[in-house]
């Protein structure tokens, strides 16, 4: 079975107001992360997947850049590409009405989601992100997630325009495609909108019976790891796997959530160590893909490991 091992990586405020005056403190939080423990953002992130090893996709949401300037962009491209990585894009939209240079007619007023957009309008954003992100790496855009998961029927068309054919923007815990795109399927199974391969973000059955993501900082690592060889026993053939920049951060702050980062570390560990069940990488162009069938099976995880996670939500509250 495939694993895809995927991050979201973005430059947050904490606001809109003072933008100028926030962002200087933001960008170091969300690229560094810097404490005196160390830098637990990217730098610690790359740290640990290549001690393993183990080689993901980081997708990087570049508009911000066109706001503050390029530099920054190419600072948080660096990093990801010396350390190997594979790099895709990324896309918050809430950026659009801050830019100097509107890229679309009506940058007016904020919007949220990628689906609050026309089918014109995504697929100008979407090509500027592509752009942004081409100039810093020199390399091609070849995949793509919304922000906040937010994708409907027009991001396809707008990424086939964009001459973007894979994406991960489906989340069935986080479902934006207002009746655009019929339901969601299985966990693994990859499936064509209108000429673009998706891979969804896999959702399992916790011991509770209550869906959830295959999150990094919202599962434990006897979720995940379970979750995976259900997955892999009932046949499917991708395991989409999400977590941020910012995950093995304390929230408001740079000190590092230490719960989330045994936690990383043991998952990047374990797939190391089970390369003979798991093979991890970027998410596989659309020539490369087989064709799948349904899977009926759900995804379940025991009691014990969901009641693992509820204690360490308690702990990370109290610590």
């Amino acid at each position: 079975m495939n694993v895809h091992l995927t991050f979201d990586i973005e430059v947050w405020c904490n606001g809109w107001d003072d933008l100028d005056g926030r962002f200087p403190a933001s960008f170091e939080r969300y690229c560094y992360g810097s404490s005196q423990h160390g830098r637990y953002a990217l730098p610690k992130t790359l740290e640990i997947m290549n001690r393993h090893g183990i080689t993901g996709v980081f997708f990087v949401e570049p508009l911000f850049s066109a706001r503050f300037g390029p530099q920054y962009l190419d600072t948080i491209t660096k990093l990801i590409a010396d350390a190997g990585q594979d790099i895709q894009l990324h896309l918050h939209p809430e950026w659009t009405d801050e830019l100097p240079s509107p890229p679309i007619a009506d940058a007016t007023r904020k919007r949220q989601h990628l689906t609050f957009y026309t089918q014109d309008e995504q697929a100008a954003l979407i090509g500027l992100g592509r752009r942004l992100l081409e100039a810093s790496t020199g390399r091609p855009v070849t995949a793509f997630r919304a922000g906040s998961f937010a994708a409907n029927r027009d991001t396809y068309a707008a990424l086939r325009r964009q001459g973007i054919l894979v994406d991960s923007s489906l989340n069935a815990m986080a479902d934006f495609t207002g009746g655009s795109i019929d339901a969601l399927q299985a966990p693994g199974e990859q499936r064509t909108i209108d000429g673009v391969t998706v891979y969804p973000i896999t959702v399992f059955r916790d011991g509770f019976g209550r869906a959830r993501p295959a999150q990094v900082g919202a599962s434990s690592i006897d979720e995940l790891t379970q979750a995976m060889l259900a997955a892999r026993a009932a046949g499917c053939r991708h395991f989409v796997i999400v977590s941020h920049n910012f995950e093995m951060l304390k929230p408001g702050g740079s000190d590092p959530d230490w719960i989330v980062v045994r936690r990383f570390e043991r998952l990047c560990a374990y797939l190391g160590q089970h390369r003979d069940l798991f093979q991890v990488g970027p998410l596989p162009l659309p020539q490369q893909v087989r064709p799948v069938s349904p899977i009926a099976q759900r995804v379940t995880v025991s009691p014990w490991s969901t009641a693992v996670r509820h204690v360490e939500q308690l702990r990370r509250r109290l610590g």
